[in-house]
């Protein structure tokens, strides 16, 4: 089976099969911002809805919110995101472009797999921390960097029509806060005990020094985050827990395990607050054809309601009895204990304390270019070469097409009474234009999993022919009976 072997496969594909385009492309163009087509913006929500069937509708412990992308500058103060949320960028003297520090290792060997003649290896393969080493991946240049140096993140707006009230902004980097700051209004708005979690889908902003990869790494992107609280000593069952769930939702909707494994973090490259993260890592065919990662799980701990509680004290007189406390050395225990409202108090057990969090959280834009990258398949058919999308039903764009297989003799009038009665339950989609075969191949290449043609036989005894798109083997069914045909094989 051959596979989609290079970046510029998937691009074209995208571009072809209106997928995904540039972003204002009649203009040029803008780095690293792209539009989903109709077959991709089908995509995408499918996968979208995959997640949050999984992680919301299927379970009895998870709810969902839908949270602002503007948020009060304190939450990012409490979080740590307004002082600390930034990379280490070096600049090239030669050509004034910057990289991540991090990222120079991997950008440098990519490039020296592909222009041997100009960038030495060795150099490339050195450690990050020693730039008078390192090969700039833009020109070639070695050694010539300025001192490693913060590189905010962070988008910034203003709020306010006038000078006077106008407050400066940030877009969210994620969609945990949210999470997080609502924590007690779920608590005191649901019949949710814990353990449970709350999940939310929304697009987060960063502005990332460098972009990657097509939709792999842009500066606006969209995730898919669950912040599962649990009791502290619990935390590691509900760790393994969510990385089996996880690791099995991507091999449920089609991706095959070969292309798919676990990377744990190790312990330097631990996020300050994390007690242990693992990556679920798919392995696209762009680059070198390393490993990258689609989804991260870490355990949390109890960091980020800890914060925000903390942060809470600027501005709530419930922290009275705190700084009261604090005379006598009982900071800690009374915001842990005492009258924070970001605790939870378990009455089986009488006590209160801060959960700990477990957090998946997924890249709907990464996950919908794997999903397109493993479905990718071609195959020769009498002769002709045969371009298809093996998606699983669930993530499919279009799930039925409809066809006449001439247009005459009452065939398309029948073909669409049976769409307009479909669409109301699929994505379907009506073609009468061509020969069949070939809108079977135009099918195919969208990844569409059943295509119904309405022929002569249809008018003497009103079935049609199914033809599924893997195997393209056909059958008839009754057209009473298709709805529900169709139904069982969708899994819908």
């Amino acid at each position: 089976m051959a596979k989609i072997t290079k970046l510029d496969d998937i691009v074209s594909l995208c571009k072809r099969r209106g997928f995904i385009f540039q972003s204002s492309e009649i203009y040029g163009g803008l780095a690293s911002c792209y539009d989903y087509g109709p077959l991709g913006v089908e995509l995408k929500n499918n996968v979208k809805k995959a997640w949050w069937k999984a992680v919301v509708q299927m379970r009895d412990d998870v709810v969902g919110v839908d949270c602002s992308i503007l948020m009060h500058p304190l939450v990012w103060k409490a979080s740590g995101h307004a002082d600390k949320f930034a990379d280490l960028i070096a600049e090239c003297k030669k050509c004034n472009v910057r990289t991540r520090v991090d990222h120079l290792k991997e950008k440098v060997a990519e490039q020296a797999e592909e222009h041997t003649e100009h960038i030495a290896i060795d150099a490339a393969m050195a450690g990050t921390g020693n730039l008078g080493k390192k090969v700039c991946p833009n020109c070639g240049a070695v050694g010539q960097f300025t001192e490693p140096m913060p590189f905010k993140l962070m988008f910034e707006t203003q709020m306010g029509a006038n000078v006077d009230d106008s407050m400066t902004m940030q877009l969210r980097p994620e969609t945990a806060q949210g999470i997080f700051v609502n924590f007690r209004n779920v608590l005191d708005t649901t019949r949710v005990k814990i353990p449970f979690g709350i999940a939310q889908i929304g697009k987060s902003f960063r502005n990332e020094v460098t972009t990657k990869a097509f939709i792999f790494r842009t500066r606006e992107f969209e995730q898919a985050e669950l912040e599962f609280f649990c009791e502290p000593g619990t935390d590691e069952k509900w760790y393994e827990h969510w990385k089996e769930q996880r690791f099995n939702w991507y091999l449920n909707l089609g991706i095959k395990k070969e292309n798919l494994r676990f990377r744990e973090h190790e312990a330097n490259e631990l996020a300050h607050y994390a007690k242990g993260c693992v990556d679920v890592e798919y392995k696209f065919p762009f680059g070198s054809g390393d490993w990258q990662e689609l989804e991260g799980i870490a355990n949390r701990t109890d960091y980020d309601l800890r914060q925000h509680q903390r942060g809470m004290r600027t501005l709530n007189k419930w922290f009275e009895n705190d700084r009261k406390l604090a005379n006598i050395g009982l900071a800690d225990e009374a915001e842990d204990y005492q009258s924070g409202p970001l605790s939870y108090f378990d009455e089986e057990k009488k006590r209160r304390y801060i959960p700990y969090v477990i957090e998946p959280s997924a890249g709907m834009d990464r996950s919908t270019m794997a999903f397109l990258v493993d479905a990718y398949d071609e195959e020769e058919v009498r002769g002709e070469q045969r371009n298809l999308l093996r998606f699983h039903p669930a993530i499919a764009p279009i799930k039925a097409a409809i066809f006449p297989l001439v247009k005459k003799d009452g065939m398309p009038e029948v073909a669409r009474k049976i769409y307009d009665d479909l669409k109301r339950y699929f994505n379907c989609f009506y073609d009468e234009k061509g020969a069949v075969g070939r809108r079977y191949r135009r099918q195919d290449e969208a990844g569409t999993p059943f295509c119904i043609t309405v022929d002569g036989q249809t008018l003497q005894d009103q079935t049609v022919t199914i033809r599924e798109r893997d195997s393209m083997e056909q059958i008839r069914v009754s057209t009473d009976q298709l709805r529900n045909h169709l139904r069982e094989k969708l899994d819908m």
